[in-house]
């Protein structure tokens, strides 16, 4: 018995049957992803108002060198270029960001909404050929696993963050205390904390490698903890994203004097 050869008809760029509002997801993290990139270049570049009493941004944290009681090996390094302006953002972003831009989620989340490869489901595109991530420049992309780890590194750096901002200093010396801005900064290391923890590529290292989970328990129950995660991988993503830039807007607006941290306890 022999089948036909089934073909599929090539469409123009953005020809589709599809009658329901398809290009509005590919919009939304388009505007989002846009505002936020945006918004912490700025924020990067002003090397001011990133800190306030106890609490550091999270575009800082850690903060290795810089004029703020935060600073881990005092103000800017004299290696740093005359020429170049300096921000101690600059010198720890670059893992974050590749830990984002690298992620499963927003790889697929970004080739759609700016490269509309494709634009949506059974969408056309505005090119013919495929490459997939096997050639230069995306099999760079399979660097994820290894920016994890600075990841998983990071979290710890935040954690202890979040430990300082409920210690604050008075006439009396440091005491235990509870402002917005505690749990603000709680609330960051929960959120990334929830995406990170979800990751794909965390999933293969605890158990995803195994034949059988079973005959390894301890793993099968890490594995399953980031499989929980991993199920909702895309709202961790976008509820962490706008936390940590909430929490730099928190931090900076009361630093400049704009916002009042209320002390609750």
């Amino acid at each position: 018995m022999t089948h036909p050869e089934l073909t599929l008809a090539e469409r123009r760029f953005g020809e589709t049957t599809r009658r329901d509002a398809w290009w509005l997801q590919p919009l939304a993290v388009f505007i989002g992803l846009t505002t936020f990139g945006i918004y912490s270049l700025w924020a990067a570049f002003q090397n001011a108002h990133y800190t306030f009493g106890p609490y550091l941004s999270p575009f800082y944290s850690p903060e290795l060198f810089g004029s703020s009681h935060h600073s881990w090996f005092g103000d800017k390094p004299g290696w740093w270029p005359l020429w170049l302006p300096f921000s101690p953002a600059f010198l720890i972003l670059w893992a974050p960001l590749g830990f984002r831009l690298t992620c499963y989620y927003y790889r697929g989340a970004y080739y759609k909404a700016f490269w509309a490869d494709p634009p949506s489901c059974t969408i056309g595109e505005p090119r013919k050929g495929y490459r997939g991530e096997h050639s230069f420049p995306l099999i760079i992309q399979n660097v994820h696993r290894y920016f994890l780890y600075f990841a998983l590194l990071f979290l710890i750096f935040l954690s202890h963050d979040a430990w300082k901002g409920f210690w604050f200093k008075d006439g009396s010396g440091t005491t235990f205390g509870v402002g917005i801005g505690s749990l603000v900064l709680v609330g960051n290391v929960i959120f990334l904390g929830g995406y990170t923890l979800g990751c794909h590529s965390l999933r293969h290292l605890v158990g995803g490698f195994l034949d059988r989970l079973s005959s390894a328990p301890i793993r099968r129950s890490t594995y399953d903890c980031v499989s929980c995660l991993n199920r909702r991988h895309m709202l961790w993503a976008w509820m962490s994203l706008c936390w940590v830039g909430f929490s730099d807007i928190y931090v900076r607006l009361c630093s400049i004097g704009i916002l009042t941290d209320w002390r609750i306890l």
